[in-house]
């Protein structure tokens, strides 16, 4: 028969855990077996982190509280079961009064709206960032240009021709700096549209990357039924390239390397804060090293890169051709895989 704490617990709508000093499942509530779309028989009697294929905070440390005596809570937790991602907020606890040491886990969902708010406002601080950019690249544009006019005056005046060698190299690097601050102020307008099948642009984006990736391989699964959408094809070329070959680079020659380009049909979907009733859903998954946590939220700031010698304007630029598209993108990672989400508005 059960007890009263079991009975309450039973009836909580926080998934509750309780674990051994093994960190094995010996008690899961209905709320933590739906969260965790687990039966109970698949949890009980097993350890916790062979349950997650993926937990973003180190479990030695949830079982120091059983050690310590200490609770401990994170607000933004990422967990990974069955290839499902989630946002949760995760409080352990050493449960004092049990017969052998033990420890209460609450694992909260992050509900939609917060997740929603929290979006909104990496929103606001990425366009915060690309203002301050664009800001900056300017006031560089202006004397570049009159160090570059200057040495080609200084040039034509040169009493010995071999001192020119100097007067250029001044040029050379001005426009090169010029080129750079191009890429970073990347395009400004949204270019022609037109109403076109995404895979026409997945299969261009497959065949280039697939001369150059080496032994990465190339899945597709495509949703034939998925409508046209508007858009610049050239522009969304080049933002989904940018995706893609960033993953064929991480990865390089890995063995086994794979990214997987994946159409769906999604409804009722936020962009921005505003509803769409259908979308398209873009997904490049690969199989690499996966993305570290500290760089996650701030991948798409330029400047911010995840691959050794990248400029960091790759992403940033993709960031800024997807957002003219009044479209938004977004990560999943954690080792093992990386997932970039494009979703695209279609309107009818």
């Amino acid at each position: 028969m059960a007890t009263l704490t079991e009975t309450v617990m039973d009836n909580l709508i926080t998934a509750v855990l309780v674990l051994d000093n093994d960190l094995v499942v010996t008690y899961a509530n209905p709320a933590a077996e739906q969260l965790l779309c687990l039966s109970a028989r698949r949890l009980l009697e097993h350890p916790l982190p062979e349950l997650l294929q993926h937990c973003s905070i180190d479990l030695s440390l949830v079982k120091e509280t059983l050690s310590g005596g200490q609770g401990l809570t994170d607000s933004d937790v990422t967990i990974v079961v069955d290839g499902h991602q989630r946002k949760v907020e995760l409080s352990a606890s050493p449960l004092m009064w049990a017969r052998s040491p033990s420890m209460l886990i609450e694992i909260k969902a992050i509900g939609h709206q917060q997740q929603i708010s929290k979006e909104l406002q990496q929103q606001a601080q990425q366009q915060a960032a690309k203002e301050l950019v664009r800001g900056l690249a300017h006031e560089i544009k202006n004397p570049l240009g009159g160090l570059r006019g200057a040495a080609q005056l200084l040039e034509k005046m040169l009493p010995d021709p071999n001192l020119a060698e100097y007067t250029r190299i001044i040029i050379e690097q001005a426009d090169r700096l010029r080129n750079l601050v191009d890429r970073l102020l990347g395009p400004q307008k949204p270019g022609h549209r037109q109403q076109e099948n995404i895979h026409v642009v997945l299969e261009k984006v497959r065949q280039l990357v697939e001369l150059s990736a080496g032994k990465v391989n190339l899945d597709r699964d495509y949703d034939p039924s998925l409508p046209d959408i508007e858009m610049d094809p050239e522009q969304m070329e080049q933002a989904i390239l940018n995706v893609v070959n960033n993953a064929a680079q991480i990865m390089g020659d890995s063995p086994n390397a794979e990214i997987t380009l994946r159409t769906r049909t999604e409804h009722q979907v936020v962009i921005g804060g505003k509803r769409h009733r259908l979308a398209a859903r873009i997904d490049i998954s690969d199989n690499g090293p996966g993305i570290a946590p500290e760089l996650q939220d701030t991948l798409f700031y330029p400047m911010v890169s995840g691959r050794p010698g990248g400029t960091g304007l790759g992403l940033s630029i993709t960031r800024n051709l997807i957002d003219q598209h009044k479209g938004k993108i977004y990560v999943n990672s954690w080792p093992g895989h990386t997932t970039f989400t494009i979703l695209l508005p279609i309107r009818r």
